[in-house]
């Protein structure tokens, strides 16, 4: 009986640690089989990051309604009925392909015969003009420069200086220069901040197109014009600029990546920032830039101090110290975190009614609901996103509740999840005002030429210089949100600025971009 009972615990033993090994094993096993699972989906994100389209836009047969709330939710349009007609009309003809040359000027060139070939070649009688026929042409006329040579004619009186009566010598004014003492002129300048902040050519490309038109003009130089000019009068505008956005009660921020590679005690390789600070559907638009050495909280802490009301924002913490403020959430940012986890699916699930497309459809009954309501009142707006956005905003935040208990960790599912769920209160802020928006694009449209230029001109030399930028992207994009030739406007500026009293009473608003006494020459469109 006793080496029965030590052969049956033997056994016993055996099993249990077999059992263990057995646990441990599947443990393992599950643990290679997610990595391989995150590997996979990291080659898939890859693949499409290179060789796929980058647009989020799905194919709308595909994403089907899957609950109640959703169909009763979902914007009901009527069909429109069909009906048979029939007709017959001329074919018409094939339309040019070419450019509207509406607006500008016209140069008449005339083709004529003359006197001596006006002649019949049947009979040698006197010909007459029977009709003429048109046609258009493009030219192009190359940019030139010209030296402008100032005389300054001083007077004197002949009767003071017989009479040896001492009298003044009177000069004939001049205008005041954008920048004494130089040969810059206020087209220059505005040409020099034109072609690089709102066509993204560096400076070392615009030294050699200077050459190639005559004239030498190192980058040094126009550096320091445009350091020069941004400081003595663009920079007054960006400051009243600001004073007016922060009385605003709803505004959008941003931040982008940018390199200065002499900046104090910091290595040139060190990340520094772009802040984006704009209005939101309420006008005037002013858009505003902010150079700071890092993405700390504290900058936004600053430049918002003197602001209250709602902040639009995108799932960055740092925006989260501002606690005087509300802030709203992106939901393109939630969409864009779906549409990731489906795309990193192999190809035969990505069409599948899988999680993934579900959560991607939720957020896209939610922009639909959106696009209806665009040219609602702020009121109207508000009213029906109660009653229609609401129901779908409850069963979307039961569906992630339910969906966080069975994701795997680390996948990209579980990260779209984990991204709703912690900023599920910033999303649902829209609700609270009609004027309030979904996302926050606004602000990264906004932000996008400053980050198309970066790839251009790649860096800022010094922070002095970084500042600049802000000034000029600021200036600049606000004029051409508020429909103006942002060339035209920096040239009205330089030329009218030096020879204004900038501390008289309201000279400045004058000036701002969304002024309404601006000359209308300086207007690329109706606002």
């Amino acid at each position: 009986m006793e080496n029965t009972a030590e052969i049956i615990q033997d056994l016993y033993d055996k099993l249990s640690k077999l059992e263990q090994q057995n646990s441990e094993l599947t443990q393992h096993n599950s643990e290679l089989q997610a990595k391989v699972n995150w590997y996979e989906e990291q080659m898939r994100l890859a693949n499409q990051n290179k060789y796929g389209r980058s647009r989020e836009k799905h194919d709308d047969s595909q994403m089907q309604l899957f609950n109640e709330t959703e169909v009763e939710s979902a914007s009901k349009k009527p069909k429109p009925e069909k009906e048979e007609i029939t007709y017959t009309r001329n074919k018409p003809q094939k339309k040019s392909q070419e450019c509207n040359l509406e607006g500008l000027p016209e140069r008449v060139i005339e083709h004529r015969l003359s006197a001596e070939e006006q002649v019949c070649p049947c009979c040698e009688n006197q010909l007459h003009e029977m009709k003429t026929r048109e046609s258009r042409e493009l030219n192009f006329i190359p940019s030139q420069l010209e030296v402008l040579k100032h005389v300054q004619y001083a007077y004197a009186c002949r009767h003071c200086q017989k009479e040896d009566i001492q009298t003044p010598v009177i000069e004939a004014p001049k205008p005041n220069s954008v920048l004494p003492g130089s040969i810059a002129t206020a087209s220059i300048i505005a040409h020099i901040m034109h072609q690089k902040y709102v066509y993204g050519l560096p400076l070392y490309r615009q030294e050699q197109s200077w050459q190639r038109m005559g004239v030498e003009i190192s980058r040094q130089t126009m550096a320091n014009w445009m350091l020069k000019a941004s400081q003595d009068w663009l920079e007054p505008i960006y400051n009243r600029m600001h004073q007016i956005m922060v009385q605003k009660d709803i505004l959008h921020a941003d931040e982008s990546e940018l390199q200065v590679l002499q900046e104090p005690d910091r290595a040139a390789t060190s990340k520094s920032y772009m802040w984006l600070y704009r209005t939101g559907r309420e006008g005037p638009p002013i858009i505003m830039f902010d150079y700071r050495t890092t993405r700390a909280s504290k900058h936004p802490q600053r430049f918002l101090k003197d602001f209250q009301g709602y902040l639009h924002v995108d799932g960055y913490l740092g925006y989260d110290s501002l606690s005087w403020l509300t802030l709203s959430g992106c939901f393109s940012h939630a969409r864009r975190a779906f549409d990731k986890a489906l795309k990193v699916l192999p190809k035969e699930k990505q069409h599948a009614d899988l999680p993934s497309r579900q959560g991607l459809e939720y957020c896209n009954q939610l922009f639909a609901i959106e696009r209806d309501l665009a040219e609602a009142t702020p009121q109207e707006r508000y009213r029906l996103r109660l009653e229609r956005s609401q129901p779908v905003l409850n069963e979307f935040h039961a569906w992630l509740k339910r969906q966080s208990k069975h994701a795997l960790p680390k996948g990209y599912f579980a990260k779209a999840v984990d991204y709703c769920l912690n900023q599920w209160d910033k999303l649902t802020t829209f609700l609270q005002d009609g004027r309030l928006e979904i996302d926050n694009n606004r602000a990264e449209r906004s932000i996008k030429p400053f980050v198309i230029g970066r790839k251009a001109w790649l860096f800022s030399n010094t922070p002095n210089g970084a500042q600049a930028s802000a000034i000029i992207y600021s200036i600049m994009e606000t004029a051409k949100e508020n429909g103006l030739d942002p060339y035209l406007y920096l040239n009205y500026l330089f030329e009218q600025m030096p020879n204004m009293d900038l501390e008289a009473e309201g000279a400045i608003d004058e000036l701002l971009p969304f002024s309404p006494n601006l000359p209308e020459e300086i207007i690329a469109e109706k606002k």
